[in-house]
């Protein structure tokens, strides 16, 4: 790519960015009521990621469940199949997701600091210790034998850090391990970062957005696709009896 062509990008980027920002701030300064204000930048992250991630990719708030009854906390952002899963007991904007679904959760906060980054943790390792199940698939060419889930990709988004250096030294030393691991976010102001194979790279906030955007493609791109559930195992979980079978 030449260097006006290069340059158009990225001012075009750094041009939505600047966009979501303004309603991020503008949500924050107008809004009194905190789940409200919570709710509308919630949506505001939700509009960025539907508009740029592919339809096989369906982006809600939701509730994440599995077939032994477990139940995660309620997910402000959550990256999920909609093509061979279906969500359930819909109602309005609230909806449980099967765990076999999900390719990724995000908690959506005003800003990033200490206790939002063990919050968002949390709030992931709530999903992350949910039973997955997996069937083989059956398809023209044959069955393919199942596939062992995922792991659950988890993150933070928000307008900026807290901290002076952004998201430097101390952003490093208090963000979560183990079942609530942060893999990626987006610190508007600052930048954002990605975690893979232990490693954490950080960078800066001119066309962030997009670079956030780009790199959560990647690691979509390479995730393929999500585990064939097993509907009998959720079947079996309703405990309803089975009345008579034909002989």
């Amino acid at each position: 790519m030449n260097g006006a062509a290069d340059a158009w990008m990225r001012t075009a980027f750094i041009d939505v960015q600047a966009e979501l920002a303004l309603k991020l701030r503008r949500a924050t300064g107008s809004i009194n009521h905190p789940g409200v204000k919570g709710a509308v930048n919630e949506e505001h992250w939700i509009d960025i990621l539907r508009a740029y991630l592919p339809n096989r990719y369906q982006v809600d708030t939701a509730i994440i469940i599995d077939h032994l009854g477990g139940r995660s906390d309620q997910m402000d952002v959550v990256v999920y199949d909609r093509q061979y899963t279906p969500t359930l007991l819909d109602q309005k904007s609230h909806r449980y997701v099967p765990a076999e679904a999900v390719y990724a959760v995000f908690e959506c906060k005003p800003h990033i600091d200490k206790a939002y980054l063990t919050y968002a943790g949390e709030k992931a390792a709530s999903v992350r210790r949910l039973a997955r199940t997996a069937v083989p698939i059956v398809h023209a060419g044959g069955v393919t034998p199942p596939r062992p889930p995922f792991p659950i990709m988890a993150g933070l988004l928000a307008a900026k850090a807290e901290w002076s250096d952004g998201l430097g030294q101390a952003f490093r030393s208090h963000l979560p391990t183990g079942d609530g691991q942060l893999d990626c976010g987006c610190a508007l102001d600052h930048g954002g970062f990605d975690t893979h194979d232990g490693t954490l790279l950080v960078f800066g906030p001119e066309a962030g957005l997009i670079r956030f955007l780009f790199r959560l493609l990647g690691r979509l791109q390479s995730l393929g696709t999500v585990s064939a559930i097993d509907w009998n195992a959720y079947a079996a979980s309703l405990d309803v009896p089975v009345i008579g079978a034909a002989s």
